[in-house]
């Protein structure tokens, strides 16, 4: 089976560049599983998800196709790293609570990992995929970082990118979804960190690999005279769905 791997190469860059999501997503999420004995953390990337949710669960099986990036994986002593794809996971039937896909389900087969979640979740077990799409910022800035992601580097996302530009509001989910709050990723970073998170970008290492230039000096001279001061509040609205797996009659 193919695993689309965008971020390898990257995997530094990604540990440390990448926005954290809001603790009362995880708390969220455990509420609504029907136990807390497992949690599979599909496409854990460095763990960022995986973290969060182990004060919840009595182990953690944190999976990602990308060995570069399971050896940067945060540790706890209840996660339990592997590679291995979302499609193969090699997890026991029926022995999830909660599979949680952080920013990463757009890049799925996706009728495959659904097949796979519904095999591995415990009866009215939870699976929750979600992402954030574009930072707001400041409007001016916002209009820049348009104009940057998706007309100067529109030909350099991967194609899975354009169900995050929809809000995933386009990505296959064949499931009655569970109505959920709304949750938000909220960071006050410098320009410096900023521009660490766009070169984390599968589109940003895609343009330097074509051209072997960095597209940042097409955006740095006008994005410096917009961020002038040295902290700014940035906001991502995370776009999550959510379902309930192996349902029985209560």
């Amino acid at each position: 089976m193919s695993f689309q791997d965008h971020f390898s190469r990257q995997s530094a860059m990604y540990l440390k560049a990448r926005p954290t999501y809001p603790d009362e997503l995880f708390a969220y999420l455990a509420g609504l599983a029907p136990g807390k004995e497992i949690c599979w953390d599909c496409a854990t990337g460095n763990g960022q998800a995986a973290i969060s949710l182990s004060p919840y669960f009595k182990q953690i099986i944190a999976t990602d196709g990308s060995a570069q990036q399971i050896e940067k994986g945060m540790k706890r002593e209840n996660i339990d790293y592997r590679v291995a794809t979302a499609e193969q996971s090699g997890l026991p039937n029926q022995s999830a609570d909660l599979i949680t896909v952080a920013t990463a389900a757009h890049w799925f087969e996706h009728d495959k990992f659904y097949a796979e979640a519904q095999r591995v979740a415990k009866p009215n077990g939870i699976l929750a995929v979600w992402a954030y799409s574009e930072a707001r910022i400041l409007p001016a800035i916002d209009e820049l970082m348009d104009w940057f992601m998706y007309d100067f580097l529109q030909d350099y996302w991967p194609p899975g990118r354009w169900y995050v530009r929809n809000s995933y509001e386009t990505l296959p989910f064949p499931f009655e979804p569970v109505k959920t709050p709304a949750f938000f990723c909220n960071m006050q970073w410098t320009r410096l960190q900023w521009l660490n998170y766009i070169q984390s970008w599968s589109a940003y290492n895609n343009y330097v690999a074509a051209h072997n230039t960095d597209p940042l000096d097409k955006l740095m001279p006008k994005l410096q005279l917009l961020w002038t001061e040295e902290v700014r509040q940035i906001c991502w609205k995370l776009h999550l769905k959510c379902t309930r797996l192996n349902v029985t009659a209560v």
